[in-house]
């Protein structure tokens, strides 16, 4: 990734300015003074922006948990990528199993970092695939991620189960084709940090120096959380490649670069923006940074599928829009309403990514259309000044050598 420095300028109205601007957006698609509250705070912009008010340089350093995949990436070329991380993610030392979390040998694991080999009964997660599991650190613009990738649906679910659901066989929705893992405790590193701190103090013969070193440790997560990133292979969003007129075998392959991509985005909005949410501005984001990466130019006709819009203003009913309704859900008019929204700012967009797209700038540093994105709102992004807005907070986004 090419290294730039970007500064952003605000490009928002006030909050009350803001505010009434969507009110109004709301209320030309015929929101009701009900509807209109809800949409007005399901849709609020939660980005967190602070972090970018200074010049700062992209991609940004990598977090700390990078260098240990670095050793694992290593390794895995002569082990294979099973085998080497077997012995580093202990979950994967245990199979699926009803129970097997309340079990002695799967707590002095995942609770105490006994190295699964010296616990007795500790068996290998099984795959039904396993030379389709690969891993590799992939690059964005907040620093490289490690992504886990499967070629099997069955596995897919398996590793979700052991490295999110304590290896207890718990249902996984069909639809579910990633997943964010966030706050993993790796005691890997624990253990190499341990090795070190041993050779540095040869005379705790007692355990007591590591006993109080061990708490300090505690209190610093960076030094043993790891974030990653699992993906399958299957079809997007569970459209068929034949949906969109592409072959199963091509759509499967970029399937995989739009869920990356997707995923990476969800990662870089949380690690620089403090913010990743279940809604729709997140998805359409993320979709977009998916679908340029994968197509070359955001189609709105693919992200209208993906939300069960094909046939906009239309809806399918089990259409993916409806896994992001909010918490409590919208109501069915304010519902309603979200779909008109998602499908307009869905066509702002290409439209703008037409007119815009190939501009060098944007083409090689996707991070400014991110931002540019993440600077305003769904209503903002429907509107009939949408390409403007979004025109204006490009702008905004100004590198530098």
């Amino acid at each position: 990734m090419q290294m730039f420095r970007i500064t952003l300028q605000s490009a928002r109205p006030s909050i009350m300015n803001q505010q009434d601007f969507r009110a109004t957006v709301l209320m030309s698609l015929g929101a009701s003074p009900s509807e209109r509250d809800e949409l007005l705070a399901y849709n609020k912009n939660l980005f967190d922006h602070s972090a970018l008010s200074a010049p700062i340089k992209l991609p940004l350093p990598d977090e700390p948990f990078v260098s240990a995949w670095e050793r694992y990436e290593r390794k895995a070329k002569d082990r294979g990528a099973l085998e080497t991380l077997k012995g580093r993610l202990v979950q994967l030392s245990f199979p699926i199993k009803k129970g097997i979390s309340q079990t002695d040998a799967y707590r002095s694991a995942t609770g105490k970092g006994v190295a699964p080999e010296k616990i007795p009964g500790a068996t290998d997660l099984v795959l039904k695939r396993p030379d389709g599991f690969r891993f590799h650190l992939h690059a964005t613009p907040a620093g490289r991620i490690p992504i886990l990738i499967t070629t099997h649906r069955d596995d897919f679910v398996s590793l979700l189960r052991a490295l999110t659901m304590r290896n207890e066989p718990e249902d996984i929705p069909e639809a579910t084709g990633a997943m964010i893992v966030s706050g993993y405790n790796n005691w890997d590193r624990i253990r190499t940090l341990r090795k070190r701190w041993e050779a540095d103090h040869a005379d705790d013969f007692g355990g007591i120096g590591w006993t109080v070193e061990f708490q300090r440790i505690v209190s610093q997560k960076a030094l043993y959380q790891d974030k990653f990133i699992i993906l399958s292979d299957g079809p997007y969003s569970g459209v068929q490649g034949h949906e969109l007129g592409i072959s199963d075998a091509e759509w499967r392959e970029t399937s995989l670069v739009i869920r990356r991509e997707h995923e990476c985005t969800h990662y870089v909005t949380r690690h620089l923006l403090n913010s990743m949410q279940n809604r729709l501005l997140d998805e359409l984001i993320a979709d977009y940074m998916g679908i340029v990466a994968a197509a070359g130019c955001f189609k709105a006709d693919w992200f209208l599928r993906f939300m069960g819009l094909e046939n906009f203003p239309e809806y399918r009913n089990g259409g993916r829009l409806e896994n992001y309704r909010g918490n409590p859900p919208l109501s069915n008019g304010a519902f309603k309403l979200l779909q008109t929204l998602a499908g307009q700012a869905a066509l702002n967009v290409e439209r703008f990514d037409a007119q815009y797209g190939q501009n060098k700038k944007i083409g090689e540093n996707s991070a400014f259309m991110l931002f540019a994105l993440a600077r305003l709102t769904i209503e903002e992004l429907a509107s009939k000044q949408g390409i403007r807005l979004l025109s204006d907070a490009l702008s905004r986004n100004k590198p530098e050598a």
